[in-house]
């Protein structure tokens, strides 16, 4: 059979599972913001700025809590430019390392063009208004055709290095091409997790550590790949692990880890949908196992990725990656160890139609709903 995750025909098993840790009643959610917000996906803060959070909203506009309090106008707005649907629209913002001094950001978004091509763009705030963004500063990065609607990826972050990473679906799920039709075919962008300098080169630069610089036939963006819908990931800045969480097709969801500084990995879409052989007839060459993956049983539906918790104020999750899923909405913590999970634990609380994790300057955690609230952990006092 093709595209095994090594020697041999048989896809690895699911991994047994790791031991329980208690991480229920350590943290609660106090609900943020003075109203309630539009779609919300992401919450993020530039670099150095404790008094305010960003809460992007999928409708298109991001929304500014300042000290506990949301700000009546947007600090920006695309709602005009978006193509809003189940899956499309805005999708994320990432500060430039340097925001305070250059006051560029980066926005992830569908367009109105095509099948909602992908767009990641650079902006500039206001010359004068801290609160708003320039609406005439948009400058296009990368775009990206999009062969349907849905399967975007979404997540933008800038790593340690100063480096912007970008998730990209695979851009179907099988209406107009088999499933995982692009997600091995690296001479485009879909399926894959890309890294670009967007401050260097016109309209970007790539840079020159990454796995496919000067092999013929293939993006140089791409730094990972075989991936269906990497709708969140996450770089830890402190151990430089990133984790990926990517929804499966009917059967597994899975969480992927790329250790401090590897690249090129292949993740095995579609020739696995988490740990279970899926599409028999495709390739999958040197494809990896998952770190976890997780049944889509009972009330889960789609693994949502999250962060790894980094908040003094609740010591107990120190180090541990969360994530979590759509239906269930329930938190999980993890502790990994040598590129394993260690421990597992749940954290006992519920956010329905979970959307996303958010990290702000103080290492604090939120978590969104789709029906429009933003929760915050916080340590519970009991």
């Amino acid at each position: 059979m093709k595209g095994t995750f090594g020697v041999g025909t048989k896809p690895s098993p699911p991994a047994p599972p790791p031991p329980v840790v208690d991480t229920s009643e350590v943290a609660k959610l106090a609900r943020i913001g003075s109203g309630s917000f539009e779609r919300p996906v992401l919450v993020t803060a530039p670099p150095s700025d404790t008094h305010r959070v960003f809460v992007v909203e999928q409708t298109g506009a991001v929304r500014i809590v300042r000290d506990g309090e949301l700000l009546s106008s947007p600090f920006l707005d695309l709602r005009d430019e978006v193509k809003l649907s189940s899956e499309p629209g805005l999708l994320s913002i990432a500060f430039a390392p340097d925001y305070a001094k250059s006051g560029l950001l980066y926005a992830f978004y569908n367009t109105t063009a095509g099948n909602g091509d992908i767009r990641i763009s650079e902006f500039r705030r206001h010359r004068t208004d801290p609160n708003l963004v320039d609406p005439h500063s948009e400058r296009v990065v990368l775009t990206i055709p999009k062969p349907w609607e849905n399967h975007n990826g979404g997540m933008l972050q800038f790593g340690p290095d100063g480096y912007l990473y970008a998730s990209i679906g695979d851009g179907d799920s099988g209406v107009l091409n088999p499933p995982g039709f692009f997600a091995q075919r690296r001479d485009d962008l879909l399926g894959s997790i890309l890294r670009i300098d967007p401050r260097s080169g016109d309209p970007y630069a790539v840079p020159e550590d990454n796995p496919y610089v000067d092999v013929d036939g293939v993006r140089p963006e791409i730094w990972a790949y075989g991936l269906r819908n990497p709708w969140r990931f996450w770089i830890d800045a402190e151990s430089g692990v990133m984790f990926v969480g990517d929804p499966g097709n009917a059967r597994r969801e899975e969480i992927d880890l790329l250790a401090r500084g590897q690249s090129g990995v292949n993740f095995g879409w579609p020739c696995f949908e988490g740990s279970l052989a899926f599409d028999i007839t495709a390739t999958c060459d040197g494809a990896v196992p998952p770190l976890l993956d997780y049944p889509r049983e009972g009330d889960a539906c789609a693994v949502i990725g999250g962060v790894v918790a980094r908040d003094e104020r609740i010591p107990a999750l120190a180090g541990r990656y969360l994530y979590g899923d759509f239906c269930s909405g329930k938190i999980t913590a993890i502790g990994v160890e040598s590129g394993q999970v260690a421990a597992s634990g749940d954290l006992g609380l519920v956010v329905p139609e979970l959307t996303s994790f958010g990290v702000d300057t103080l290492g604090q955690i939120y978590v969104m709903s789709l029906r429009g609230e933003v929760f915050r952990l916080d340590p519970n006092a009991t």
